[in-house]
């Protein structure tokens, strides 16, 4: 079954149309292969991929459980892709590749893995509805060897979450379902704003600091 535009919505082009493209082809599993190549390339919108789904869902190209259901896995494959790679380049390689960067200090990994010790838990679950992050929190849960049982339960919890809202919200949009993109598009923004500013705070605090110190020697 194909999906059905109305006259007034133009055929998707891009990655919309690729995903499209996908459910159409495969339904449930096409979803799911869209979701987990979603967390693997960032780039690759979820807030286009996964209200598309629901839009198919609604018309009856696949079930709304189904769509869930495949979505969610592709989520939690993506992540394990990832969980795996931090695991293979482990603590001691991390601490290796971080002692040749500018600006950081061992002590600034150590306590970041502390801080992971204490809420990563959360990290990995609350990840999972964050734009950007939703992808990258799996690779220091792989570094620090989170159990796997452990990783693999918060992030399909919290990818069901995440997954349900925007599937749910392009079931009840229909040819609006564009609509989701716009929004949740935005927030990434605001996302990746704040990690810009913070980042240049850090770079800036340690390069102030370099100078005190480089003053204090000479």
């Amino acid at each position: 079954m194909h999906l059905m535009y109305s006259a007034q919505q133009q055929e998707p082009g891009g990655i919309a149309g690729w995903a499209a493209g996908l459910v159409e082809a495969m339904g449930g599993p096409g979803a799911g292969l869209a979701i987990a190549l979603e967390n693997l390339f960032p780039p690759l919108p979820s807030e286009v991929i996964l209200p598309l789904t629901g839009f198919a869902a609604g018309q009856g190209v696949l079930s709304l459980a189904s769509a869930l259901f495949w979505t969610t896995l592709g989520s939690v494959v993506g992540a394990l892709a990832l969980y795996w790679i931090g695991a293979c380049v482990g603590r001691d390689r991390m601490h290796r590749i971080w002692g040749r960067l500018p600006l950081v200090k061992a002590s600034d990994l150590e306590r970041t893995e502390e801080w992971f010790e204490k809420h990563g838990t959360k990290a990995v679950f609350f990840g999972r509805m964050v734009p950007v992050f939703r992808s990258l929190i799996s690779v220091p849960a792989g570094v620090e060897r989170m159990p796997l049982h452990v990783f693999v339960t918060l992030t399909a919890l919290g990818s069901l979450i995440w997954n349900s809202v925007l599937v749910m919200a392009g079931y009840w949009l229909g040819d609006q379902w564009e609509a989701v993109e716009t929004y949740v598009g935005l927030a990434s923004k605001v996302v990746l704003a704040l990690v810009v500013v913070a980042v240049a705070a850090y770079v800036v605090k340690r390069l102030r600091g370099a100078k005190r110190a480089q003053h204090r020697r000479s």
